[in-house]
């Protein structure tokens, strides 16, 4: 069996690259999902489409020379509401996330306890291990995220104190499972942490954030927190953000009090790249990597390799290259029903992210 451990020092002294997740479902996978919401489609059937869109997935990265793989979400209905999805205690009608074009995404809302995930992580990443040997990492959903879905005003017979100890414990339950199958790593997607600060602009709810997850975080060992991360962005819908307009000075220096080693932040799309690489390269704490987005999911235009490699170059000249990743500013469709980007423009953007991070590696004579 693959060990990510051995990986991890066999992996040759360059900048390492790695994916945030969702790839664009193909056409195929769609239609199977319309099938199977209008009964016209069995259950064993749809589990075969969606392995068939997982293999070529799978594929498609590896031809784009990727090393570290994801199922690109091919199975996940969304990347926030993987684990409640069928859930019997949920209701219409919770948080409403507004974004810059107009559009919105609503959360159910818990109507009654317990809380309890329907789905886990680890799931994704064996149905992916069928397909591969390459190392793969899991994307999961922050803690912090799913804590939205309790009403303001509260649930007769279960306080918030007691769905939170058991929403610590199934987020716990979830990245546990994903390291004991065998990830790479496991990514904690954190894209609410750059809307509170719309929220909340006085930084109080981004610290409550940061301490549930930390909550989390601090039920595993040093060890395995140097395979988990967070990843950061202000949200990537339908070529649409939710909170670009925040200032990334306000959301760095807390994000980094995070106890992880891994960190995958939001970067090519950034109007002002360097300057937020010299916040990251001022709060980083010794122990922590960046990976910096180099691709940008919202744009068509596909990056070329030179351009990848000049932003890894222009990173690295304020954050030590040991430490340094790269990685797309955010996953491609993180919502399952987000055709705004083609598979064929997202692989695309992929090669590139491998081919410009390679080169930069050698003009810094890491390669």
């Amino acid at each position: 069996m693959w060990n990510p451990r051995e990986a991890l020092i066999t992996v040759p002294r360059v900048i390492p690259t790695e994916p945030i997740g969702s790839i664009p479902r193909s056409q195929e996978l769609l239609t199977a999902m319309h099938d199977r919401d209008a009964g016209t489609l069995s259950a064993a059937d749809f589990e075969a489409r969606q392995d068939d869109a997982v293999r070529d997935t799978i594929r498609r990265f590896e031809e784009a020379g990727e090393q570290i793989l994801t199922d690109g979400e091919q199975r996940k209905p969304s990347f926030a509401t993987y684990p409640i999805a069928g859930s019997p205690n949920l209701a219409s009608g919770g948080a409403v996330i507004p974004f810059a074009d107009g559009h919105t995404r609503q959360l159910p809302v818990l109507a009654r306890g317990p809380f309890r995930y329907q789905t886990h992580a680890a799931s994704y990443l064996e149905g992916a291990r069928r397909h591969t040997q390459r190392p793969l990492k899991q994307a999961v959903i922050s803690a912090s995220a799913l804590s939205l879905l309790y009403p303001a005003d509260g649930i007769a017979g279960y306080d918030r104190d007691a769905f939170l100890a058991d929403l610590v414990a199934e987020a716990e339950r979830d990245i546990r499972g994903c390291l004991d199958a065998g990830a790479h790593a496991v990514q904690v997607d954190f894209t609410e942490a750059r809307l509170s600060l719309k929220l909340d602009p006085s930084g109080g709810l981004l610290k409550d954030f940061v301490a549930l997850n930390n909550r989390v975080l601090s039920r595993f060992s040093p060890a395995e927190r140097a395979r988990l991360g967070v990843h950061t962005c202000p949200g990537g819908d339908h070529d649409s953000t939710h909170s670009a307009d925040v200032d990334y000075a306000a959301l760095l220096p807390t994000l980094f009090q995070l106890q992880v080693g891994n960190f995958y932040v939001q970067l090519a799309s950034e109007p002002d790249r360097e300057r937020v690489a010299r916040i990251i390269a001022e709060h980083l704490q010794p122990d922590q990597r960046v990976f910096v987005g180099v691709t940008d999911p919202i744009d068509p235009r596909v990056e070329t390799a030179e351009e990848v490699r000049d932003r890894v170059l222009e990173a690295a000249r304020h954050i030590a290259p040991d430490r340094l990743g790269t990685t797309d500013d955010c996953g491609f469709s993180p919502f399952c029903d987000d055709t705004s980007t083609s598979r064929d423009t997202a692989f695309a953007k992929i090669r590139a992210r491998v081919e410009g991070t390679a080169m930069a590696s050698r003009q810094l004579g890491l390669a």
